[in-house]
Parts: structure tokens; C-alpha cells; sequence
């Protein structure tokens, strides 16, 4: 079974604000995208990385990628307005590759380890579907017009981390039936196997603490988290 990593980076960045996208900022001595794209690049367990990005930054990752020289990138792919749409794109990039596993994975999140890699893909040997998350560890409310509504019992959530992972049959399947759906809405791939897949199981590995996304500037400051390493 193939494993082929997929770095989504075709979102612009609107919440960060400014006229780079986030994946695109610097951080430390390289680039957010480069540390993602660079780990699956270098462990041993990826056997292809493809990268989807907006097409007007396709010639600035194709620098990016020129200056690494990653081996393993195979495919740069051009990204839809929505988060879905580029998974869609990879999904259809991969069509006819045979038993074939996708990870994919957030390019906002550069704090990736090898040692999630390597759960989610020894995951992969036994579970079709595959997802990171950690341990809620802050009190939940569910809030109703500015009030508090309930407050569900903790030990009951996750936070979603990526990458998400899964056989590519079964994901293009869940997204055929998905697009024949009128009211079809995903901002997250789990949850379109969920919904229109709701046979397969989805396992979850442990991600870690430091595995956050960058979402706001601040996300960007050096005293919150410490520089990937190379």
C-alpha cells in the first residue's frame, strides 16, 4: 500500500490578515510550508508527497520546492476557494493509482512530528480511516444566543488535529456521494467520511500538544512554540 502524503496550502490566510498567506510567512529560517513538506519528504514511511496550493502562489512554493530539492514531491496542484475542493483536486490527481493510502495534512501546521507520521501510518495497516487528536483539556460549553447552554462532560472531546488519513478508495467514494448532495457542506475530510460513509470506522492515534495550526498572528511568535526543527 502506497502512502502519499498531501500538504493542502491553498487557502489564502484571511484570518491572519496581510497579503501573504500564513503558510507562506516565515518562521524562523524557512518558510510555515516547508517544514511539513519537508518532514514528509524525509521520512521513511512517505513514499510520495504532492502539495496543493492557490494558483497564484503555485510559482512561489515551485521556488520553494526548486531550493529543497524534495525528492519525493511528485505533484504541485492547484487548490479550490474551499478547503474541500482541494481535497478533491488530490483525490482526482490520484484516480486509477492503485491500493493507495492519503495523510492528509494541514500546511498551517508545521509543528508535525515523524513520530505522528509514524502512528497514523502503522495505524493504516489495520484502519482505513485514520485521525490525530488530542484530549480536550479546556471546559466545553455549548452556548445559545450568548449563554451558556450546557456543559458537556470533557472526557468526551477531542481536538482534531491533522493529518487525517485514509484509503484512497473509500474517500473518493465518500466525496462522489457527497457532491451529489444538494446541501453538502465540509470544512473537514473526517467529516465527509463520517457523513456519507458512516460504515467505516475512523481510528484515532494520538497527536501532541505542539501539532496546533497557525491561525492568528500570534500564532507566528516565537515565545509560543518552539521553531520546527529541520
Amino acid at each position: 500500500m502506497k502512502n502519499i502524503a498531501v500538504v493542502l496550502a491553498g487557502g489564502t490566510g484571511s484570518r491572519i490578515g496581510g497579503p501573504v498567506p500564513k503558510q507562506f510567512l516565515p518562521l524562523g529560517d524557512r518558510a510555515v510550508i516547508e517544514y511539513s513538506v519537508g518532514l514528509f519528504n524525509d521520512h521513511p514511511l512517505i513514499d510520495e508527497v504532492a502539495v496543493v496550493v492557490h494558483p497564484d502562489w503555485r510559482g512561489h512554493f515551485s521556488d520553494l520546492a526548486a531550493r529543497n530539492r524534495w525528492n519525493k514531491l511528485t505533484r504541485i496542484l492547484d487548490g479550490g476557494a474551499e478547503r474541500h475542493l482541494s481535497t478533491l483536486s488530490a483525490l482526482r490527481a490520484y484516480e486509477g493509482v492503485g491500493e493507495a493510502c492519503i495523510l492528509l495534512h494541514d500546511a498551517a501546521r508545521p509543528w508535525l512530528s515523524a513520530d505522528i507520521v509514524s502512528r497514523v501510518v502503522a495505524a493504516l495497516r489495520e484502519h482505513p480511516a485514520v485521525a490525530v487528536a488530542v484530549p480536550a483539556t479546556d471546559t466545553l460549553f455549548r452556548v445559545c444566543d450568548g449563554c451558556i447552554a450546557d456543559i458537556p462532560p470533557r472526557s468526551h472531546y477531542y481536538c482534531a488535529q491533522t493529518p487525517q488519513a485514509f484509503r484512497h478508495d473509500l474517500l473518493a467514494d465518500a466525496y462522489a456521494k457527497a457532491l451529489r448532495d444538494s446541501h453538502f457542506s465540509a470544512t473537514d475530510d473526517c467529516g465527509v467520511l463520517l457523513r456519507y460513509r458512516p460504515d467505516i470506522p475512523i481510528h484515532i492515534v494520538p497527536g501532541a500538544p505542539s501539532n496546533v495550526k497557525i491561525t492568528y498572528p500570534d500564532d507566528l511568535d516565537g515565545t509560543a512554540h518552539k521553531t520546527p526543527s529541520k
